[in-house]
């Protein structure tokens, strides 16, 4: 196999990929997810290009953890405000909003470019089952 770079943005093909996240283990499967975003396993891979495929991920409501990490991870904000600072357990952010476990884990594994912004634009997370991409994965019959 010959491999090519892609020197235009234009000679970029993207595919859409399905990622179904049930019972998975967050760290394993977010390396999965930022690997797809960035194109690396395409053949025509540039550093300095945005080459990666678009991602739609279902059921992140069930996604797992490791260990004690369930109670003991914690996420943090800061509203830019003195005492503007939140933390809160992976169980709490997992029943109020399940995508941002996902698309933090996902983002620390993007590189730290400018690319990173259009990588995650191309990241669809949902809490459940049913997505607006169906159309892109219609499988024809023959």
């Amino acid at each position: 196999m010959k491999s090519s770079s892609a020197t235009k943005l234009s000679e970029i093909k993207r595919e859409w990929h399905l990622v179904d996240v049930n019972e998975k283990i967050l760290g394993r499967v977010a390396t999965e997810i930022a690997l797809l975003l960035m194109g690396k396993s395409k053949a025509n891979f540039v550093k300095n290009l945005d080459c990666g495929d678009y991602v739609v991920v279902v059921n992140a409501k069930k996604i797992k953890v490791t260990g004690n990490k369930e109670t003991q991870k914690k996420y943090f904000r800061h509203s830019g405000y003195p005492g503007g600072f939140k933390a809160e357990a992976f169980d709490k952010l997992l029943e109020r909003k399940p995508e941002e476990i996902i698309i933090h884990a996902v983002s620390g594994m993007l590189p730290q470019t400018r690319l990173k912004a259009q990588m995650l634009k191309r990241l669809h997370v949902f809490a459940g089952e049913e997505h607006k991409f169906a159309d892109k994965f219609k499988v024809e019959a023959k």
